[in-house]
């Protein structure tokens, strides 16, 4: 195989694959069993191809694949400034994300982009609108401090683990 692949916020740069390459970071997993019960945190979590993870919910996974939310990402860079805007605390586990990815550039995240994460391969669907309960969840004016940084919806496309602490890598 390519000894070299293109990290994900880095674009066309060629670095070294392995435990020490650097590159956005998956920093928390979240689970919701159903919809509107409480986000169970996990440290790891199995991606279902075609499906989503399994435990949470699988949504939409009926409609086109370009319209599929099987995964939900949310960017640590977009969290921060959103608390920023706030004022206060926007914890992970009530942006109704699965993911949160530290060490990415938002905008490289484009409809198409395949990622290898653990040992799942996912791909980029849409892009996300902050849930219209964020006011509910996190106080007045929080769902406007979040537009523009609701994430992104994947697909998975192969099957596989996820860990907290894994690297993501453009495939």
């Amino acid at each position: 195989g390519d000894a070299h692949r293109r990290r994900v916020g880095d674009p066309g740069a060629r670095v070294a694959v392995g435990p020490m390459s650097g590159g956005p970071r998956l920093c928390w997993i979240g689970l919701r069993p159903s919809r509107g019960t409480p986000v169970r945190v996990v440290q790891s979590a199995f991606a279902v191809a075609g499906r989503g993870l399994d435990g949470d919910h699988q949504r939409q996974s009926g409609l086109r694949p370009w319209r599929r939310r099987e995964i939900t990402l949310v960017f640590e860079a977009d969290r921060i400034a959103a608390e920023a805007a706030l004022g206060r605390p926007v914890p992970a586990e009530r942006l109704r994300r699965n993911l949160l990815v530290e060490g990415a550039c938002p905008a490289v995240w484009t409809r198409g982009t395949r990622l290898r994460l653990g040992s799942a391969l996912l791909q980029v669907t849409v892009p996300v609108a902050p849930c219209r309960r964020m006011d509910d969840a996190l106080g007045p004016g929080a769902q406007a401090a979040l537009k523009g940084r609701g994430g992104v919806a994947v697909r998975v496309l192969e099957g596989g683990t996820v860990c907290v602490g894994d690297r993501f890598e453009l495939v």
